[in-house]
């Protein structure tokens, strides 16, 4: 068992990805809003509040980590969305982490109308 992490810095493409894991046969998935660390540095940590970082318009970012049973599910993932026009080997649009997990515990819930 696997589980992937996908630190998509581009959230417009949130639903590329998720129709991405749908199609792979994921569905144990999970996003979580984030923030960039430059904007947190900025604006939550006093001793850099002074620094000048690039922030004009830095979107949120979407973490979505999602379990599969197949190894190369990260890398599949990246064809299909290449398919879409979404390259990640382009700088800050996504990263895909593939994790191997040594136990999970529960039952996920399934998606019946998919």
């Amino acid at each position: 068992m696997y589980l992937l992490v996908i630190i998509l810095r581009k959230a417009e493409h949130l639903d590329d990805v998720l129709a991405g894991l749908v199609e792979l046969g994921i569905q144990d998935a999970v996003t979580v809003d984030a923030e960039p660390l430059k904007k947190s540095l900025a604006y939550k940590v006093p001793i850099f509040a002074g620094l000048k970082f690039d922030l004009r318009e830095e979107p949120h970012s979407k973490i979505i980590m999602a379990v599969s049973e197949d190894q190369e599910a990260g890398k599949q993932l990246t064809v299909i969305l290449k398919e879409v026009g979404i390259d990640l080997k382009e700088p800050g649009v996504a990263r895909i982490l593939t994790l191997k997990l040594e136990s999970t515990f529960g039952e996920p819930e399934i998606l019946d109308d998919i």
